[in-house]
């Protein structure tokens, strides 16, 4: 593991919850964070280069991870956690900023100790 590690956030179309989880999160010292859509039409879509970045990934659905591990069963992928978030939140809506405070600090406190 690197001393600061690196977090990709995944949702379905980077538009909300993954974006919000960036937003939040991008100034934060403990690690280097990015995010993500699976749908061709997100703002930015997931890529085999992203998983090489990536120490940790983030999904918000358990599909999502099963996707994930689908679409790059080539690739040597880090550990995918999924934080259970539906897709019921606008951006930056304040229970989802809540909701993904937690729920990352919680991991990250497991994983990494930080």
């Amino acid at each position: 593991m690197t001393e600061r590690p690196n977090i990709l956030v995944v949702c379905g179309r980077n538009k909300k919850r993954s974006r919000t989880a960036e937003h939040i999160f991008k100034n934060d010292d403990r690690f280097s964070i990015r995010s993500a859509g699976l749908s061709p039409k997100s703002n930015r879509k997931i890529s085999e280069n992203d998983l090489n970045w990536a120490d940790l990934v983030f999904v918000m659905e358990s599909g999502q991870r099963a996707k994930i591990r689908d679409l790059y069963r080539h690739v040597a992928l880090p550990t995918i956690e999924v934080l259970n978030i539906p897709d019921e939140y606008e951006f930056m809506n304040e229970e989802l900023i809540e909701l993904l405070t937690d729920r990352m600090n919680d991991t990250l406190k497991m994983v990494y100790e930080i």
